[in-house]
């Protein structure tokens, strides 16, 4: 059988990337970076790393893997210094290669600028024409915004990246620093989520307030749309501002990119996920015995759809958390019994019952419908599928990792044909209308266009990864 971890990973929405920034003066901040990262381990898994300075020389140490295999006691040593920026990549732009790990290091005149980005620019092609005569290492629209913001004649650095912000179209949330000061900027569509919190004396940026938990820092308030924060021995303060748009933040963060235990515009996540699910359950009843979540992505969903409906929530579904992701491929008759590796269902609980698997999402469509031919194996009477979003129809460009429309089964079968695809008793997905309630957010201030087909600007749709020519 499918490995369902590894084809649930292959499968599911991706952020691009997570991204930490502190300026704490007396700490070890190689160290606090490397926990932040590891809590947001989720938003990238390709690549990590952390670039620090202690105001004379910027150290850095990026790898391809993991957090935990990236780092380690001894390398962290090697990292001293009082400012710092991290990175979790998931590749979006540019591919998965040693040369596009971030963050991004521009150095020149005594100066050096490091860059973490959470996004993708949709016009870093046109931008990457005016850096014809610029050596470039690597295919990633980071080293175009970083290298754009380091050709600008303004005279400081905030003044640089305020002045470069009106070029970049499309979406950045990003921590960068100097050799003495941290900064942290935003596009004025709000895209990505970017915090700000403290941490004793000193400061901190991250993707998600999950991270400061983490760090035992406190959370301050959200990098405003198109604001450029300077941090440095002075304290915080804002450089300035280019001209916000209508906000359009990622309504998929509530779906299944953030933790659940991450707070975003004042939302708890795992709240706004049990809420679709009691919505679900309301929009879509049905005769069960069990609900059941798929670990972990529907488990919040499937405890508001429990509740709601009545019907008790179960596990039919063991995740082994000791297995990662592996390069070992195994023999043929252990391939086949893979799923049981990975998700080992309970027949003993499955037998003869009505169940109700939720989950936050179908992307391609392929893992769940080996979900259900396990369960159906394991002797369940019926499976109704319940998915608390609607159905994905149209690509992100906004730093998602997403198929094209070929690859999306929202976008080429009816939600009947998916039905019949899966082989399930029923099929419901969650209305846009209410999922957008669940998030508490005003509907004009959140971005749908993978569900809806409205994108808030104008995209090249033929927008393809590894498009930027290395000039070296």
């Amino acid at each position: 059988m499918i490995d369902f971890e590894k084809l649930k990973y292959q499968e599911s929405f991706k952020d691009h990337c997570g991204v930490f920034g502190i300026y704490a003066p007396g700490e070890d901040v190689a160290k606090i970076s490397y926990f932040a990262l590891h809590s947001l381990q989720h938003r990238g898994q390709e690549s990590a790393g952390i670039a620090v300075s202690d105001g004379e020389t910027m150290r850095s140490i990026r790898r391809l893997g993991l957090v935990t295999s990236v780092f380690n006691e001894e390398n962290l040593q090697s990292l001293k210094g009082f400012v710092a920026v991290g990175h979790n990549r998931y590749s979006t732009t540019g591919g998965n290669t040693i040369n596009n790990v971030q963050p991004v290091i521009i150095p020149g005149n005594g100066q050096s600028l490091a860059v973490s980005h959470n996004g993708n620019l949709v016009n870093a092609e046109k931008l990457a024409e005016n850096l014809k005569d610029t050596k470039r290492i690597s295919t990633s629209d980071t080293e175009i915004l970083a290298l754009t913001i380091c050709q600008d004649k303004s005279n400081t650095w905030g003044e640089r990246i305020l002045s470069s912000l009106s070029k970049f179209q499309g979406a950045y949330s990003i921590t960068a620093c100097t050799k003495e000061k941290l900064y942290a900027f935003r596009d004025p569509w709000g895209f990505r989520p970017l915090i700000i919190g403290k941490l004793g004396k000193s400061y901190v940026v991250s993707s998600e307030s999950c991270s400061f938990d983490t760090i035992g820092a406190d959370y301050l308030r959200d990098v405003d749309l198109g604001e450029v924060i300077e941090i440095d021995d002075e304290g915080i303060r804002t450089v300035g501002f280019i001209p916000k748009k209508e906000k359009k933040f990622c309504l998929f963060e509530y779906v299944y990119l953030a933790r659940p235990d991450s707070v975003l515009n004042n939302r708890l996540v795992h709240a706004a996920r049990q809420k679709t699910g009691e919505m679900l359950a309301k929009e879509a009843p049905v005769k069960a015995d069990l609900v059941v979540a798929v670990p972990d992505s529907g488990t919040s969903a499937a405890l508001g759809y429990s509740k709601k409906s009545g019907i008790p929530f179960g596990e039919a579904l063991i995740k082994n958390r000791y297995i990662g992701r592996t390069f070992i491929s195994p023999e043929q008759r252990l391939r086949e019994q893979g799923v049981r590796m990975k998700f080992n269902p309970m027949k003993r609980i499955v037998y003869g019952k009505r169940i109700v698997i939720v989950d936050d999402s179908i992307v391609r469509g392929t893992t769940m419908k080996k979900i259900v031919e396990v369960l159906r194996e394991c002797g369940a009477k019926e499976i109704h599928l319940r998915i608390c979003s609607p159905p994905i129809r149209w690509p992100c460009y906004f730093g998602v990792d997403t198929p094209d429309s070929k690859q999306l089964i929202g976008a080429n079968k009816t939600v009947a044909q998916i039905k019949k695809f899966m082989q399930a008793d029923s099929l419901k997905y969650l209305s846009l209308e209410s999922l957008i309630k669940a998030s508490e957010q005003e509907p004009d201030s959140v971005c749908t266009a993978c569900f809806s087909g409205k994108y808030p600007m104008k995209v090249n749709t033929s927008f393809k990864k590894n498009v930027f020519e290395v000039n070296c």
